[in-house]
């Protein structure tokens, strides 16, 4: 089983050096410190019981840097809401121990040998299958499934209990293994393609070694290619990918197709001869049949994806929110994981990170948008896996707006077979109103005081009607060197609409280092308090504040609207 890029989390600053010899083994890994307790972490967290669980809900591996018990005890509660799991590891602080505890069959007994040898220890294995033979016959390496896992477990027992075995097709992985072999053994290990039903002392590990070739469109797609294969004797286990011309790439069918047979799809340049698509896909397999407008191909060994054809490249555009990590969506988390290429304003893609090694970062000013999305699709067009970030959510004055643009003025067909995906984010008004309470909590206005893109005149006539409708105002770009006497206008024109003591709320770097919040009134707020990296929330008429028993005012504007309504 194939898990993402672990996670290495620790308590305190003692750990970090263990948790950087770690990190030596697993380059791609970052490491996660609690917040007011670590220095020079990858990642800061709040909570480490929220944290374990979301990572392990992510299916993330875990290697965590502390007591075994206090790991056990976190996850606890949910080890019976999946049937598999993520590896999940504890390490001593001084690095001193490897005890693998959970994902006995996702790796974690591998992932504890390769940290303790980093570390020149010895791992605490004690899995029984792997003491004895040196290897977890449960969990096959990359390129091969396990046809059942029960009756996996009862062959592996009956080894363990003094019988032997004999090994029928390719395994390469287990020439190294302390198997007890016989070739006159009645318990086999089979590795194989074919279709054929295991028998009660047979272990079945199918390789994926077989593709589809797909010409054939309309629904059904996926009974038509379970038809095939079974028609041809091969097992939908070792099925690795489908197969079809590029000019199919946005075809709804074929995607769900492959989602539902759970496989990646590939795409080549397209032919009119299915078997000759298929042949120049895969030179190395055999064409065993075409039928329904499919071929099958078989090859001796595991695919390997990377050399078939290209995948369909994927756009997604981002938002990171106001700044903090927890405030990110973790849809937005999983896609920074998976990306290739990673393009947006510097400051922004700084944010996102860090990143791997093998994930490019395309920083550009933060005027170039259209260049910027136009760079986004031509790399996308290539198969790759592109993400275009933006602060806040990215359909709010970012960058969303300029991908779609760019894609509308488009006639590239590859642009338009793009995977694209918006993805959103935490907004700058929404996490500032949310601190110092709801002062967004009736109808409201979102404005930016720009006038780079939009004329001064339209923002003026927007903002006399806003003001004169009591809509509570969000102004984002509020103010700056070049445009230094906007704001001051802004206020003069929602002053004629609304009272002095109308409260304002003035949020400056919510969600980042440093963040300041304050509360002033509409009369009290003059342009030299503002710049900008704040956002400004002015309240309507029915907007209140109140005293907070720690210091401070909450701000809220009240559900209700003219007379508070009755119960």
């Amino acid at each position: 089983m194939t898990h993402s890029t672990p996670a290495i989390v620790i308590l305190g600053q003692g750990s970090l050096n263990t948790a950087r010899r770690i990190q030596q083994v697993y380059p791609a890994a970052q490491i996660h410190g609690l917040a007011g307790r670590v220095e020079g972490a990858d990642r800061i967290y709040q909570e480490f019981g929220a944290t374990l669980r979301e990572l392990y809900r992510q299916d993330t591996p875990i290697i965590a840097l502390c007591a075994a018990g206090i790991v056990i005890r976190t996850l606890a509660p949910l080890l019976l809401e999946k049937g598999a799991e993520p590896p999940v590891l504890a390490v001593a602080e001084d690095g001193s121990a490897v005890v693998p505890l959970l994902g006995g069959l996702g790796g974690v007994n591998g992932m504890a040998r390769d940290i303790a040898a980093g570390l020149q220890v010895a791992a605490a294995i004690t899995t029984s299958g792997e003491l004895r033979f040196g290897t977890c016959l449960l969990n096959p390496p990359s390129g091969y499934t396990l046809d059942d896992l029960e009756s996996g477990k009862r062959f592996v027992s009956d080894l363990l209990a003094g019988h032997s075995v004999r090994i029928e097709g390719a395994a390469p992985w287990l020439a190294q293994a302390q198997l007890p072999e016989d070739p006159q053994a009645r318990r086999s290990i089979h590795v194989g393609s074919d279709a054929r039903a295991a028998s009660a002392n047979e272990l079945r590990i199918y390789p994926r070694s077989v593709a589809v070739v797909v010409g054939a469109e309309g629904a059904d797609l996926s009974k038509r290619i379970r038809s095939a294969l079974l028609e041809a004797d091969v097992a939908i286990q070792s099925l690795a990918c489908l197969v079809a011309a590029d000019d199919r790439m946005a075809d709804p069918i074929l995607r769900e197709t492959a989602l539902e047979l759970g496989v990646p799809l590939r795409f080549v340049a397209s032919t009119t001869d299915l078997g000759e698509l298929a042949r120049g896909a895969i030179p190395e397999a055999k064409i065993i049949a075409t039928a329904h407008d499919l071929a099958i191909a078989v090859a001796q060994q595991p695919l390997n994806l990377s050399a078939i054809g290209r995948p369909r490249g994927r756009l997604a555009v981002i938002g990171l929110g106001p700044g903090a990590a927890e405030l990110m969506v973790p849809a937005v988390k999983a896609e920074l994981a998976r990306a290739t290429d990673v393009l947006g304003y510097e400051t922004y893609v700084r944010m996102a990170g860090p990143f791997r090694d093998d994930q490019i970062q395309h920083c550009t000013d933060n005027r170039e948008e259209m260049q910027r999305a136009r760079h986004a699709f031509r790399l996308a067009a290539e198969g790759r896996s592109v993400i275009v970030v933006s602060s806040g959510d990215p359909g709010v004055f970012a960058m969303a707006a300029a991908v779609l643009e760019a894609l509308h003025e488009s006639d590239d067909p590859a642009w338009h077979s793009v995977d694209l995906e918006i993805l959103p984010g935490v907004s700058a008004s929404l996490a500032t109103a949310a601190q110092a309470g709801a002062p967004l909590g009736h109808d409201f206005c979102v404005m930016s005081l720009s006038d780079n893109l939009k004329p001064w005149s339209i923002i003026e006539k927007r903002l006399d009607l806003a003001a004169e409708a009591d809509l509570a105002l969000a102004f984002y770009n509020p103010i700056s060197k070049a445009r230094p006497w906007q704001l001051g206008r802004a206020l003069e024109i929602v002053g004629q609409h609304r009272t002095a003591q109308t409260p304002v709320v003035l949020g400056r770097d919510i969600g980042r280092p440093g963040q300041t919040l304050r509360v002033t009134t509409l009369g009290a707020l003059t342009p030299e308090q503002v710049d900008m990296r704040t956002m400004v929330l002015i309240g309507s008429s029915t907007t209140c504040t109140f005293a907070r028993s720690g210091g401070g005012e909450w701000v809220y504007t009240p559900r209700w609207y003219g007379e508070k309504p009755l119960g």
